[in-house]
């Protein structure tokens, strides 16, 4: 496989990448919400490295996965943790990976429940093949094409690492 880029200098590149956008459209105080649980420990880095005065917040779209009925309850579901409103709010959506575009479809759910964001910039570190809806990201760290039965596995937060893995049965968590 070809050599790509440490998780760090995927971070410090989208971090760069997403800074550009902001300065772009002009959003000066945006809410970062890092997705439940990889996507929390990339927003949490970002968060950093962009210096935003807005407290993180975080999503666990466990409640709305449209394979909730037949997956049942993960027994570390955590709360989400957002401000009460976001009317008019820029936010920035984070999670790992980008897989079917599920997770962002659930998370995307659970935002318009607290209200109804001015603009939502989708960022994610890694961005693979088999997309089943049509979702994209603004700002992705790295794109991978994948084989049958290939899935990206991310161990964190510190240090925070992926490799790919053969799996033989369809993975379901993956978004």
């Amino acid at each position: 496989m070809q050599q790509v880029a440490t998780p760090e200098q995927l971070l410090v590149q989208l971090a760069d990448k997403l800074q550009t956008l902001l300065d772009e459209r002009a959003i000066s105080n945006p809410l970062m919400v890092g997705i439940h649980t990889g996507g929390v420990w990339v927003a949490t880095r970002l968060h950093q490295l962009l210096n935003i005065a807005e407290p993180l917040a975080t999503l666990d779209i466990s409640f709305y996965r449209d394979d909730f009925s037949r997956i049942g309850m993960n027994p570390e579901v955590k709360p989400s943790e957002l401000p009460p409103d976001v009317d008019d709010r820029h936010i920035i959506l984070v999670d790992d990976v980008l897989h079917t575009g599920r997770t962002i479809r659930a998370a995307m759910n659970e935002l318009f429940d607290y209200g109804r964001p001015a603009s939502v910039t989708l960022v994610c570190l890694i961005e693979r093949s088999g997309r089943e809806l049509p979702l994209q990201a603004d700002i992705v760290g790295l794109h991978l094409d994948l084989k049958e039965g290939e899935h990206i596995k991310l161990t964190g937060p510190e240090p925070l690492a992926f490799d790919i893995q053969q799996n033989n049965s369809r993975e379901s968590s993956n978004g």
